[in-house]
């Protein structure tokens, strides 16, 4: 499955559980995650999207541990199942009625 489309499966569930995933694009800096998840409790993650086999770069590791070091909650996934996953438990967690 291509990067795009496990994306797709992202926004299209986050909505469903009534959360939105804005394109995250930060001009001047290189790497940061695709998605900001914006939950209906007002939890926020960064969710950098890969296929399965893809592989993060130096520059979104970077970023990352950023966000890290700013108490941030970062997730990376690897592909269509780990995005079920992230959606089934933090869904539940934090989205609204489905």
């Amino acid at each position: 499955m291509l990067e795009k489309q496990i994306e797709f499966k992202l926004v299209r569930g986050v909505k469903d559980w009534g959360g939105k995933a804005y394109k995250f694009v930060s001009p001047g800096n290189i790497g940061v995650p695709d998605r900001i998840v914006i939950w209906p409790d007002g939890v926020i993650h960064f969710v950098e999207l890969k296929t399965v086999r893809g592989r993060t770069t130096k520059l979104q590791d970077i970023q990352r541990k950023m966000l890290l070091a700013l108490n941030q909650t970062v997730f990376t996934l690897y592909g269509p199942d780990e995005v079920t996953g992230y959606l089934q438990s933090e869904g539940k967690l934090h989205g609204g009625k489905k």
